[in-house]
């Protein structure tokens, strides 16, 4: 089959975009073609992709959108494909992933009703309508539980359109049998010494990822513990608000900003404790590649994957709602207790072995390539 699929920019690092990737490369090395449309393209092509980049500009995001639907479906018109899969929502799917939360809920919940006479809620709130409206038959492809109940909620959509899919995790996130002699490497590699400890952040969108809790959860450590804790944040955004942050707490020195980068399992088994206290959060893939390089984990109860840090029990959940000095206490005891993290350890590698959290991919391509288009 000739299979197109849709997003609005790639680029290596975001996990919407690895998930597309892992997907689409499942569907050709089963034997089909791969169209892909996109406003921009950051890193290699696989071999064997058609990747289209759809030349609209606007002002706004959303008219961007707008133009960028009009311009794909006129080249479908021309060039027809057997399914049409979209990894942002939008009209004219055959089938969705569901990598973003329901916007819906979050504009009746969250915003004024002032937010929903603008243009912009229009057209979002348009084109989720268009993929999750009960009169339509686009499938869904679920990755967080907790969303499912919002979407049903708002539109009614019937339950059988909606397909939920294990983690993907990629195999390479995995602690290899030289973990030990990895770490040793990365931690010379920084120049950690054998008594410090490195937080790590890891992902793109620093405000909805929480690293402004983090810096404080560091800046608020016991003066000795806090003197030997590093937090290594890695991700594309712009740091500057946060340096400025890290500076007014005095712990600008032990605060590093890398951008995204393709060695994310070094750091991995290098860290003593990745960090993640999001604001929001549909799932959380960060959390889980954690969990099966056997690294503790620290999480806010939004992110749709932290139950699974509680199952394996190797880390701990902040609950809801946010208090600051809950996760103040948590990093400090995380931090002070070796032989904790070390059963955290043995946990979340175990949980690693025992479980399904790999094949999200395998799954996806089986729904695309038995969808009805």
């Amino acid at each position: 089959m000739q299979l197109a699929f849709v997003l609005y920019k790639y680029f290596p690092f975001g996990g919407l975009q690895r998930d597309f990737l892992r997907i689409a490369q499942v569907c050709q090395a089963r034997g089909h073609n791969i169209r892909v449309y996109t406003l921009s393209w950051d890193g290699e092509v696989p071999r064997g992709f058609d990747v289209v980049m759809v030349p609209v500009k606007a002002l706004s995001n959303h008219r961007r959108n707008e133009k960028f639907t009009a311009w794909v479906q006129t080249d479908l018109a021309k060039r027809p494909v057997d399914r049409i899969v979209g990894f942002n929502k939008m009209p004219g799917l055959d089938v969705y992933y569901a990598a973003d939360p329901c916007f819906e809920d979050k504009a009746q919940t969250l915003r004024s009703p002032l937010y929903r006479r603008l243009a912009r809620y229009r057209h979002f709130s348009d084109y989720e309508k268009a993929v999750f409206s009960p009169a339509l038959g686009t499938e869904i492809l679920m990755i967080s539980d907790v969303q499912l109940p919002l979407f049903t909620k708002h539109y009614r959509t019937p339950l059988e359109r909606f397909h939920m899919l294990p983690p993907g995790i990629s195999p390479d996130r995995r602690a290899p049998d030289n973990a030990a002699e990895l770490r040793a490497e990365f931690r010379s590699e920084f120049n950690l010494a054998g008594d410090e400890l490195l937080l790590v952040q890891i992902g793109s969108g620093f405000i909805t990822k929480g690293l402004d809790r983090s810096i404080r959860a560091l800046a608020a450590l016991p003066a000795e513990l806090k003197g030997r804790t590093r937090l290594m944040v890695v991700g594309q955004d712009e740091p500057a608000k946060f340096q400025r942050l890290a500076r007014s707490l005095g712990v600008a020195e032990q605060v590093e900003f890398l951008k995204g980068r393709s060695d994310v399992p070094r750091f991995l088994l290098g860290a003593d404790l990745l960090i993640h206290p999001a604001y929001n959060e549909n799932t959380g893939t960060v959390l889980l590649e954690a969990l099966v390089a056997g690294l503790p984990v620290l999480v806010t109860d939004v992110c749709g994957y932290a139950h699974y840090i509680e199952e394996a029990d190797c880390g701990l959940v902040v609950p809801s709602p946010f208090v600051q000095g809950a996760l103040n206490k948590m990093l400090a005891d995380m931090l002070s207790n070796p032989e904790l993290r070390q059963s955290w350890k043995a946990n979340a590698l175990r949980f690693a072995d025992q479980e399904d959290l790999y094949s999200l991919p395998e799954r996806a391509a089986d729904v695309i390539l038995g969808a009805n288009a």
